[in-house]
Formats: C-alpha cells, structure tokens, sequence
C-alpha cells in the first residue's frame, strides 16, 4: 500500500506532509540510500525543477538530506521534466529529480525520481524508499558527506538535444508559431530553441514570478493560444503545462489538437516513413474510440494502458513500440527521449507539417472523434468507491446502455482527491444522457 508515492511520485500541497521540508530531508536521505546502495564510486545526483516558489524550500532540503546521506549532487535550476531525463543521462548522474507538481497551481508541488537510465522509477524502488523513511539509514562519517555544485549550462545542452531530433539539416523558416509556455519550467527554452530553427515566435506568459505558474495558461487554458493564434494569423498554437511534458497544440483556424489527434498525425507520419514501431501504438483507457478507428484504417493496432505516462512506457517497452501517449497531451517518444516530452513532440509535430508541407488541419482531418465528456467528482478524502458494489453495478447499467455505440471509464485520479468519470459516443445526445445520469447518481452515492 502507497502511501506517499502517487502515479507521477510524491505530490501535494507545500507545508502539509508531505511537502514539507521536514519530509523532503528525509526523503532525500531514504531516496539517496535506495538508489546508490550498490554503488563503487561516490554517487551523484542531478536536480531540477520548474518556477514555483516552494521550489527554492524543496530543492535545499533534499539536497540537504541527499549530501547528508554522502550523495553529490547537481543542481540545474529551472528545466522542463524531460531535460531532467536526459540530463541524468548524459551527465552520467546515477539518479535524477524533478520538482514540480506539472499542470498543478503554484501552491502544490511534487518530487519525482528518475533512474540513471532516464526512466521514472519502477513501483518496487518506490515502495523501497517508502519503507526506508519508516528507519533511516545510519548517517556516514562527518568528512564523507556529499557537495553541491549547479551545471550552468543545463538548458543549452536540452536546446542541442532537442535540435539533434531533427532530420539533418532540417529548418523551420517561414512557420508562425504561437507558445504558451505556462509561466512555467520552459518559458526560456521553448521561445529559443523555435527562433534558432527559424520560426517566427509569439511568446505567451513567458515571464515566471513563483505565483504565476499554470494561472490560466499554459495547456490547461488553450483558449489564450487559439485567441493569439487566431488574431495574428499564426499557423499554428503550442501550449505546454508548468513542466513541459506535456502540449496541447490547435491548428490555423484555432481548433484544438489534444493527444489523440498529436498521436494521430505522428503515427501516420512515422508508419508513412517506415519508422514506427510495435506495429502500433499505446494510448491509455481515456483514448477516443474515433483514434483506435482511424490507426485500424491504416492496418496499426491501438493497445490501451491504464491512465498514467508511467504505465503507457511500460506497454511500449512490453510491445516494442516507439510512440504512445494520452489524450491530455503527453506523449512519449522513445526513439528520442525516456519521458513524456512536450517540447519534442512539438517539434516532431512542425516537422511533419514541413516535409509534408501541410497545415495542421489537413494532417488532422482524416480522423473522426466520438463526442466524449470527462466529469471530475471531488472527493473528500481519497478511498476506494470503485469496490462499491452499488458503483460498480450503477456504471454496469451505463454501459449496456451504450452497447456498442461507446464506453464508460470511471477512476480514481492518482494524484488528486478526484474520481474521474468519461463517456463517450458515437451520438452527442446519448452521450450526454448516460453521461449525466452516471455522474449524479454516483455523486449521490459517494458524497
């Protein structure tokens, strides 16, 4: 049983366990044991983080209980997730952090662990660390602590990496694009690295004050992307959340481009090339019925993770897949990177439309979504409703009402107090009435 592990590591809101000081120092001393126990060499560990004020308390009390522990650690400031993963790789750190809470406001963060390969760690190495902050390890003798030091260059070495997923020699002069870049961990990478491939760049909250992170930007709020976009004419809107793993992107028209359309628009791209492999792609139980329609159409498989990127990489790896991704926008590519990675795949994404020489619309049009609806019920406290058995026979009932016009998927989410609650179908109006029905009379029950 997790107790502090989420489905994205440890997240929550900062002075409250467990995003105190207190329990990152202990968290780091734990973590730093786990990881580096087999170790012959004095171990380093690379940290990050994305522009929230609690960021400057979490990153020195870790790195307090980190170099207590006898870890050296690495300290790269403000970076996207994914540079996280790649940094940790090619600085040969043995483990890398992330801080961030992604899409979440600014007074949430998370801390999440990434091994020396840049993958996020597996269920067992967390459920490690867990039971070790239940008794810490013994602390090393005073001249064997670890050191801080911080990598200047961090985000310049992210901006060439990203650069060297293009085709050799490839340019995107001419493309108007709009990024939103969420006050977030990208609001200096994302700007640069699209002027330094040719674009023409409109900028938006681009300008971090620690308060400022996700307020009504950024890929949870599309709606200041498609106005910008339509209004300057732009041909195409990029919006990233507080981390940049993720990217929620519209066409010239303003009309959204969410995960299932990206992955769309890439698996034809790469199936067209002969570069996608698997024979498909991973998607999660949120995935329109219209995507798994439109990939069959073109004789390629769409298999269905739970929700979280964690367990969509896991399926890629078990089929052999190299892209995979959900419906809110992450999207893993793993010719390239280890991670969700919303900078890359936006860059995959401007590479399409250039060698195809396309707008987005175009690229987008072959596929037909099934009208679908999320509903969030909040919850008091988080628990298991799902084995209710008054829950499990109420969502029954709504999937025979569907038949096989749609689905139902109700779940916990993993990182909030929430049960998510999606329907969809091939008809508007049936969707919304199985969809209401579902929602007030398990709200009724639960709450």
């Amino acid at each position: 049983m997790r107790r502090y592990f989420g489905t994205d590591g440890v997240r929550g809101t900062v002075n409250k366990t467990p995003m105190t000081a207190e329990f990152s120092l202990s968290l780091g001393r734990a973590a730093g044991h786990v990881l580096t126990r087999h170790l012959d060499h004095k171990p380093h560990i690379l940290i990050g983080k994305d522009t929230r004020l609690s960021g400057y308390m979490i990153e020195s009390a870790l790195c307090a209980g980190l170099t207590a522990q006898g870890m050296n650690v690495l300290l790269v400031g403000p970076v996207p997730t994914p540079a996280v993963a790649y940094l940790t790789r090619s600085l040969r750190a043995d483990a890398g952090v992330m801080l961030s809470a992604s899409h979440n406001p600014a007074g949430d963060n998370g801390i999440k662990f990434f091994a020396a390969d840049g993958f996020k760690l597996p269920d067992e190495v967390e459920l490690e660390i867990e039971a070790c902050l239940d008794a810490l390890p013994p602390l090393p003798p005073a001249l064997e602590i670890g050191k801080a030091a911080r990598v200047d260059d961090a985000r310049g070495r992210y901006i060439e990496f990203l650069k060297g997923s293009l085709p050799k020699g490839l340019r995107l002069d001419g493309l108007k694009v709009v990024v939103d870049c969420a006050n977030g961990a990208a609001y200096d990478v994302a700007p640069r690295i699209l002027h330094e491939l040719g674009c023409n760049v409109i900028s938006m909250h681009v300008e971090p004050d620690g308060y400022n992170i996700n307020r009504e930007c950024g890929s949870t709020y599309p709606e200041h992307m498609i106005r910008r976009v339509v209004e300057s004419g732009a041909d195409v809107g990029l919006a990233l959340d507080g981390d940049a793993d993720r990217l929620i992107a519209c066409d010239q028209n303003g009309q959204i481009i969410d995960g299932d359309r990206v992955i769309a628009i890439l698996a034809e791209h790469e199936h067209r090339h002969g570069q996608l492999s698997g024979g498909g792609v991973v998607t999660t139980l949120m995935s329109n019925m219209g995507l798994e329609r439109y990939l069959g159409s073109m004789g390629l498989e769409m298999f269905r993770a739970d929700v979280g990127d964690r367990y969509v990489l896991e399926m890629m790896r078990d089929k052999g897949c190299n892209l995979g991704g959900e419906q809110s926008g992450h999207m893993i590519l793993l010719d390239h990177n280890t991670t969700g990675d919303g900078l890359m795949t936006a860059l995959q994404l401007l590479t399409a439309m250039t060698e195809q020489q396309k707008q987005l619309s175009e690229m987008a049009a072959g596929m037909e979504l099934f009208p679908q609806k999320l509903w969030n019920i909040v919850m008091p406290e988080r628990r298991d409703v799902l084995a209710d058995t008054q829950v499990q026979a109420l969502i029954r009932d709504a999937e025979e009402s569907l038949g096989s016009e749609g689905r139902v998927n109700v779940r916990m989410s993993g990182t909030e107090p929430k049960l998510r609650i999606m329907v969809e179908a091939s008809d508007e109006e049936l969707m919304q009435s199985v969809g209401n029905a579902l929602v007030q009379a398990i709200n009724t029950r639960v709450c």
